[in-house]
């Protein structure tokens, strides 16, 4: 496509920039860049009354850690590399907050809308049952979760097609994450990625002479954010930012176009209008922007991308008037577009980064379903139990008493939802902090995703060094 480089192509030339100022050996370098397993297949499923032969892949980039993980992807622009670029990502997304899998991608060359429930059924379960054969799946081999056009209704499929295959195996349900609540899921999955932006825009937003450069100031409460996209990633990021973090969402663009009201748009209001119309367009207070393409060149604090990969690249990334890019989605600024955008001192949150919300709470669920246990089963009632005490005691001796109100907040234990959240804030700060501080040490290092791409580097070099394969 004119003006755009290839996804692959710009994580490889990402990769290349951070490979030459490190240390590291080049064999152990030509090794953490290069998809370990590429598995490209062709099945045949019935729809109505003929056959469709199905494109779909699965990509394991790196064995340094298993089992591997990633999304599945239903999208008709599905290819290989696009498949081995996310695979890829997954790796140093990973090993940036220091979750212990190595990456893994999947991909089915479908377009969801064109299909009923029960053929996406259908499709779903034969891929799963491929993936099985050919044992790319399972708890300690390679654990799918959702991704673009994948959601927990197919990560549901999937596991109840494992379980027909292999129901006698203890930890079964951890063969895929992303799932229903009630099927061995876990609360907060589907905020999870939109949630990790929030929280790392929050942080970086703490730092004061940051901001200064930028010409803004700390905190996030007055900011104005332009979104791409309200699927699940989209939507959580802006919704939060906006209800918890005091943000102003000034533009936001879907599938049937952009709009725009400098004055602001209630993200949930505009998800039910959205519902009840079929379209963003039209939501009351707001000017229709000419092309949907326009949210990426509106005047503002912060752009959310959570769309699809490339979509900034050296054609418009002149045009772009944000302050901060937070790459919401996996790679939407490509390598040509990211040096143009350094040049005008645009601060780039790199997707390895800050949508790794998404894996850090599917590790939780994992982990849960490993544990066969929901998170604050057995803390939270001593914890109430314990804090009660504390309250009554310091009333005893202050004697003076608070609210019913009052008292539940303080000595209320933590469910799984608060843990959850609880995890994903520490993960995304300890992160950031990592990756910033390589930034400011190292002079060469000018921006965040090199400085992000050698954190990466330097531990799963480690991970090897470890295993003695280079010593």
């Amino acid at each position: 496509m004119t003006g755009k480089t290839s996804f692959l192509d710009s994580v490889s030339r990402n990769f290349d920039k951070a490979a030459d100022l490190s240390s590291l050996p080049k064999g152990l370098l030509a090794q953490i860049k290069a998809c370990n397993s590429v598995y490209q297949m062709r099945f045949p499923v019935k729809i109505g009354n003929d056959y469709q032969v199905i494109e779909a892949y699965r990509v394991q980039h790196s064995h340094h850690r298993l089992p591997t993980k990633g999304g599945i992807r239903y999208s008709q622009k599905v290819n290989q590399d696009e498949v081995m670029a996310l695979a890829t990502l997954m790796t140093y997304k990973c090993a940036i907050v220091d979750v212990p899998f190595g990456g893994a991608k999947g991909g089915v060359k479908i377009s969801p809308r064109a299909y009923t429930t029960a053929q996406l059924q259908k499709i779903t379960r034969r891929y799963t049952a491929e993936l099985i054969r050919k044992n790319f799946i399972g708890p300690g081999i390679d654990v799918p979760a959702p991704d673009y056009g994948t959601g927990a209704r197919e990560m549901s499929w999937i596991l109840d097609t494992y379980l027909t295959f292999k129901g006698g195996e203890l930890d079964a349900a951890g063969c895929v994450t992303g799932k229903p609540v009630n099927l061995y899921g876990i609360r907060g999955r589907t905020e999870a990625t939109g949630r990790g932006v929030y929280y790392a825009l929050k942080e970086t937003l703490s730092y004061a002479d940051d901001m200064k450069e930028l010409g803004l100031t700390t905190g996030m409460e007055g900011k104005t954010i332009a979104v791409q996209g309200l699927g699940n990633v989209g939507y959580y990021a802006a919704s939060i930012c906006q209800y918890e973090g005091g943000a102003k969402i000034v533009s936001v663009a879907e599938y049937e176009g952009a709009i725009y009201n400098e004055k602001g748009i209630d993200i949930d209001k505009l998800m039910k209008f959205r519902k009840k119309t079929g379209s963003i367009l039209g939501f009351p207070g707001s000017k229709t922007m000419k092309s949907r393409k326009d949210v990426l060149t509106v005047k503002c604090d912060i752009l959310i991308p959570a769309a699809l990969e490339g979509q900034i690249h050296k054609g418009n990334a002149k045009s772009v008037k944000a302050k901060i890019v937070a790459e919401a989605a996996n790679g939407p600024v490509t390598a040509d577009a990211e040096e143009i955008l350094l040049k005008k001192g645009v601060m780039i949150l790199p997707d390895m980064y800050i949508n790794a919300g998404g894996v850090t709470v599917s590790y939780f669920e994992w982990l849960k379903n490993l544990s066969h246990m929901r998170f604050g089963r057995l803390e939270k009632r001593f914890d109430h139990n314990t804090y009660m005490n504390l309250v009554g005691l310091v009333e005893e001796k202050t004697g003076k008493t608070i609210g019913a109100k009052e008292k539940d907040f303080l000595t209320r234990g933590a469910d799984e939802i608060d843990l959850v959240r609880s995890g994903l804030e520490e993960t995304m700060i300890t992160a950031y902090q990592q990756i910033r501080l390589i930034k400011k040490r190292k002079k060469k290092v000018t921006d965040l995703r090199t400085a992000a791409f050698i954190n990466a580097l330097d531990k799963i070099a480690s991970d090897y060094m470890t295993l003695g394969i280079f010593p």
